[in-house]
């Protein structure tokens, strides 16, 4: 898996990825407490509302950003993004009223609504071989996963010593040397067809057609409401979880939402040879059917309890909803990649990068909203619901026997050949 790193430019760009995500891991396990400082057992509600406003950022503005990006040169929009959200860091330990964390949260988001997509999106240019490109995706799942790993152990060393306001500052430090590795990489040069005179709105909604089109695409996008359910899941309730109803320490915090990444890391590991065994079918349909299996288990867990277990039966939960999302998110870029040519890549992936958090929009409040108004017990069912409905369909969405995906038409053909009243 690692000889994928032999490739300086993505070398580089991973290292970029690590670290950065690293900040953002502390800055999780530091948002969490200042929302717990700031509003005591309604914490919850107060994360739910600050992560769907992320979501806001991520579903509306992430398809603008790309449509009208799209002909900005890569490097620029890479480092102007990771600046904001270096600023927007900074300004979190001043915060002292909930609506301030929702304002900054927004700005810090919609740099990473930039950022995101436009990194993705180039790694299938810089990695062309198929084989490479999976192994890449394993490691980028490793990155993402040390988010949820390494990132809550470092807090927890730190939290031993300082104040959880210090933990903005690791932030801030992972967001400014992304900045700095992609200043010094020489990213391939993609010389795009000249872009037809079309309208922003056709632009913007290019890649969501693309996926209407695409029957693997559909069943990613029910795919995406199965990892969306246990993801709020942890992210939200957590806290409210270890300190509200186990009355556990800060440091506890930081375990738990580690073993959420110890289970996604472990499957990542696997993955090469997991896809090159049983395909991207057998391997994402497994999570979805293992994803609602376990909310229920959490739900019944939540619901009657076994006294004296209920520490270690988080921490297991926790590690299964890790390693299920992980069967899903790890091989979902191939599905993007194998849907997509050069032209229409960039267009895809901030598809998938915002319909993917659309569905985070129902599950966040979700969450957050009934854990606090009607117990912890009935926001664990009602997500186990809105996972098994997305399981579902995503069966049914992607028979068994599918013809692999054609090259999408171009945004010229697309717009001269084939209007798009034709293809809604």
């Amino acid at each position: 898996m690692l000889t994928v790193l032999k490739n300086v430019t993505y070398r580089r760009l991973f290292a970029a990825q690590i670290v950065a995500l690293i900040g953002t891991g502390l800055l999780t396990v530091a948002l969490g407490l200042l929302a717990y400082d700031l509003a005591g057992q309604n914490a919850g509600a107060v994360l739910g509302t600050a992560l769907t406003i992320k979501m806001l950022a991520y579903v509306g503005l992430a398809p603008v950003i790309n449509a009208l990006a799209a002909r900005w040169p890569k490097k620029r929009v890479l480092i102007g993004a990771d600046l904001i959200r270096a600023a927007m860091a900074l300004c979190l330990p001043f915060v002292t009223e909930p609506w301030q964390i929702f304002v900054v949260i927004f700005l810090l988001q919609s740099a990473s609504a930039t950022f995101t997509p436009a990194f993705q999106s180039l790694i299938p240019t810089i990695l062309e071989d198929e084989r490479d490109y999976t192994r890449a995706l394993s490691l980028s799942r490793l990155a993402y996963d040390m988010e949820a790993l390494v990132s809550p152990a470092i807090a927890a060393v730190l939290l031993a010593v300082v104040s959880y306001n210090n933990l903005f500052v690791g932030t801030i430090a992972g967001f400014l040397f992304s900045a700095v590795m992609v200043a010094v990489t020489v990213l391939p040069k993609v010389t795009a067809p000249e872009m037809p005179q079309t309208s922003l709105w056709h632009r913007t909604t290019w890649g969501a057609r693309i996926f209407w089109r695409n029957r693997r695409l559909r069943s990613l996008l029910a795919l995406n409401l199965v990892v969306a359910a246990p993801t709020a899941l942890v992210l939200v309730n957590t806290v409210v979880y270890v300190r509200d109803v186990l009355h556990r320490p800060d440091t506890d915090l930081a375990l738990a939402l580690a073993c959420f990444g110890v289970g996604s890391m472990l499957v990542a590991l696997s993955a090469p040879r997991l896809l090159d065994r049983f395909g991207d079918r057998a391997v994402m349909l497994t999570g979805a059917a293992l994803i609602p299996t376990v909310l229920a288990g959490t739900t019944a867990t939540t619901v009657f309890g076994v006294p004296g277990e209920e520490w270690w039966l988080l921490l297991g939960l926790w590690f299964l909803l890790g390693a299920a999302n992980s069967t899903i998110l790890t091989p979902s870029s191939r599905l993007l990649r194998d849907a997509s040519t050069e032209e229409t890549r960039p267009y895809v992936f901030t598809a998938q990068f915002s319909l993917s958090h659309a569905c985070y929009l129902a599950t966040y409040p979700l969450a957050g909203w009934v854990g606090a108004v009607a117990g912890l017990g009935w926001a664990a069912l009602a997500l186990t619901v809105l996972a098994m409905i997305g399981s579902a369909a995503a069966f049914l969405s992607w028979p068994r026997h599918i013809a692999a995906a054609s090259a999408e038409p171009t945004l010229e053909e697309e717009t001269v050949e084939q209007p798009v009243g034709k293809l809604a």
